[in-house]
């Protein structure tokens, strides 16, 4: 089957200018002209306009990959990897450097919140409006108007201007737009991240309908990696401007979040220890974080998995050590969860050897999507002032829609998502 995009080579090359030197006045210039008139000619002139120096950069670099028709694929990566502007080129919004695209069948894109919508017009208006842009005929937007105004669930305020619509409205509009005019390619950038959870359900059931019952293809571009699991059987992972790995999504979620730079704490995790005449000291090397199945993509309903790796020089075994975890919201700045080792086993029998690791395995966890923080205390019983903090951290992402929950107005839900209800009598 010939691909329904195949790109080649693709390249992008951006200018960056520097400028350097404070502000420069006339009498700097006219000083500067009568001493070195030479001199200012080839050097001063570049500096009057602030673009001494110039770099180049390349956002996309010998980019190669193609995509079957019917098929949904994400591209996920670090901010500045270089998605935002494959999609451009994709759009046909800027030009590539060097390389092909060849693609059949006709292309949409959604891009940005509400692009192409008329604030001082309604919401009935801007439907027709950002069709036409798309592509579609009058008829055909009338035909398929109520539908969209189902799809966005605004038909209270359908009339009423988009400038007084809230962001999660504008992009219901702007997403029902595009989703109804069957293009052949759908492009979605990060902008489901505006809707709420009950939408995301519904977009994500929308564009899945899409691929696998009207056989047309969707590039899914999105930072939640759970809607990119659930959405796209391959991935493409993007990393300074190339291609660093393309397969089975999992596959390459896995590798992107291993690969994440969460660690926080750079010092030697060291913990020097005096115990029965005997000085030595452990040195915990790497703090491993995972689910049960020891993939790096953790989720709401996930169990946790903590590896604490470690060396030390001892040359006998040492008990009683006291192993503290406290896991804390990056957003609330509150403990969500507290592991203590000594609740669970007094003591860990036999435990320094040259080298070794403390695992800590816990129940679903029940954490709403986010960044949490690890602090570690390590703290020997017998010796009550030595004791070691080591810190960590990790991503939990989650789907909303498995606990009935609604964002709150600033987009947040509670640390913990435990289910529960109210009543009165």
């Amino acid at each position: 089957m010939e691909p329904v995009i195949q790109i080649k080579n693709l390249s992008k090359k951006y200018n960056i200018t520097h400028q350097q030197g404070g502000y420069i006045t006339l009498r700097d210039i006219i000083t500067d002209v009568a001493k070195h008139p030479i001199k200012f000619l080839k050097n001063k002139t570049k500096k009057i306009i602030g673009k001494e120096t110039m770099e180049e950069f390349w956002a996309l670099k010998k980019v190669d990959f193609s995509i079957e028709k019917g098929e949904a694929i994400g591209i996920i990566g670090s901010n500045g990897a270089g998605k935002s502007t494959l999609l451009k080129i994709l759009s046909k919004i800027t030009p590539p450097t060097t390389g092909e695209i060849k693609y059949t069948g006709n292309m949409s894109s959604l891009l940005e919140v509400g692009t192409g919508f008329h604030p001082e017009l309604t919401g009935r208006e801007n439907i027709f409006l950002n069709g036409a842009i798309l592509g579609m005929k009058k008829k055909e937007i009338a035909k398929k108007f109520d539908a969209i105004v189902e799809f966005a669930g605004i038909s209270k305020f359908i009339d009423t201007p988009v400038k007084r619509y809230s962001s999660g409205m504008y992009v219901r509009l702007a997403f029902a737009v595009a989703a109804h005019m069957e293009p052949d390619i759908l492009i979605v950038d990060e902008v489901l991240a505006v809707g709420d959870a009950e939408f995301q359900k519904k977009c994500l059931g929308k564009m899945d309908e899409v691929t696998k019952e009207a056989g047309r293809t969707i590039i899914f571009v999105s930072h939640n990696m759970e809607a990119v699991e659930k959405l796209c059987n391959r991935c493409i992972l993007l990393e300074k401007g190339g291609v660093k790995k393309i397969g089975p999504t999992k596959e390459v979620i896995n590798e992107y979040i291993k690969n994440k730079p969460l660690q926080k704490n750079t010092s030697e995790n060291i913990l020097h220890l005096d115990e029965g005449g005997f000085t030595g000291k452990i040195n915990f090397t790497d703090v491993v974080i995972s689910d049960k199945e020891e993939s790096p993509l953790i989720k709401s309903d996930s169990a946790l998995k903590i590896k604490l790796k470690y060396k030390s020089n001892f040359k006998q075994d040492l008990s009683d050590i006291r192993f503290l975890i406290s896991i804390i919201s990056e957003r609330s700045g509150q403990m969500v969860l507290r592991l203590d080792s000594h609740v669970v086993s007094k003591t860990l029998d036999h435990f320094i050897k040259s080298s070794g690791e403390i695992i800590c395995e816990t129940d679903k966890i029940n954490l709403a999507e986010g960044t949490y923080n690890v602090e570690i205390l390590v703290l020997p019983q017998k010796r009550v002032r030595s004791k070691l903090k080591i810190m960590s951290n990790f991503n939990v992402t989650t789907d909303l829609t498995k606990y009935d929950y609604k964002l709150s107005p600033d987009n947040t839900v509670c640390d913990h998502l435990i289910k529960y209800s109210f009543s009165n009598n």
